[in-house]
């Protein structure tokens, strides 16, 4: 981490929470030293943190949380985490839509983020079981009036997660009979092992449902995904097409990845290359 005085809150949090991830653990002080801001700024940003479920505060700095396998945060505690990345990904998946196709967006804040670089891409057929994605498309559209080659939006039934997902059979059934040229999938954790997984068993089989229904998998994932693992898996990561994510994915898992998948690494040479 550089000494940065002028770091945006969001970045600088970013920042820490990778270093806390990443070495177990930090002081206070040694923040302070390595971002170049003050003491007080840093408890800030560590009450932040912590409020958001992220992290633990301990005296004199910060560990990482222990999440179980099933804890799954809600859309507004996840909506605040790795803004930059999550947009800076978007408009990389974005490049990957061409007019006229059928595609579907999965429920996350990824998905919700790419939604609204579609919103202008001529005659979208855009199948979701994201209650906040479909509302991006609806608002956007009200927005504009009944402009001509405005995406048709088809909001899949089900239950809803504490991510604002539709889940469970009726979802499940309403896709079984839907066929996408692409999928834009966002996880709750991928790695070698697992593959994609989820801590909500229903989430788990829809994302399934969707999987399968889809000519082209994409997944949508920053780089704080890599490495976790939910209570359930739901596809491979030879069941992917591409991966788009972001700068901060260290060298070893683009290795590891590559393996499997076509990597594009929003933000750097080679992520604006037809896929």
């Amino acid at each position: 981490m550089s000494e940065n005085q002028n770091l945006l809150a969001e970045q600088r949090r970013s920042l820490i929470l990778d270093e806390v991830r990443r070495r177990g653990g930090v002081r206070v002080n040694e923040l302070t030293r390595k971002l170049g801001v003050s003491d007080m700024t840093i408890r800030r940003d560590l009450d932040a943190l912590a409020r958001q479920g992220v992290l633990e505060k301990v005296h004199g700095g910060a560990v990482p949380v222990v999440e179980a396998s099933t804890h799954e945060p809600g859309f507004e505690a996840k909506s605040g985490l790795e803004l930059t990345a999550k947009e800076d990904i978007a408009r990389a998946a974005a490049r990957l839509v061409a007019p006229g196709t059928a595609i579907a967006l999965s429920g996350g804040t990824t998905t919700y983020a790419l939604a609204h670089h579609l919103v202008d891409v001529p005659d979208l057929t855009v199948v979701t079981n994201s209650v906040r994605v479909a509302d991006v498309f609806h608002t956007a559209q009200r927005a504009s009036g009944q402009r001509q080659g405005a995406a048709t939006v088809v909001l899949t039934g089900g239950v809803r997660t504490p991510s604002d997902s539709l889940v469970g059979p009726v979802a499940d059934q309403a896709i079984a009979s839907l066929h996408f040229d692409m999928l834009f999938l966002g996880v709750h954790g991928i790695s070698a092992e697992a593959g994609l997984s989820t801590p909500n068993l229903a989430e788990a089989e829809t994302n399934r449902r969707l999987v399968q229904s889809a000519r082209r998998v994409v997944v949508v994932a920053d780089h704080t995904k890599w490495g976790v693992v939910g209570l359930s898996s739901f596809a491979t990561l030879e069941r992917i097409d591409t991966l788009v994510t972001d700068a901060g994915l260290p060298a070893e898992a683009r290795a590891e990845i590559s393996e499997h998948l076509r990597l594009v690494v929003a933000g750097e040479p080679g992520d604006e290359e037809d896929v």
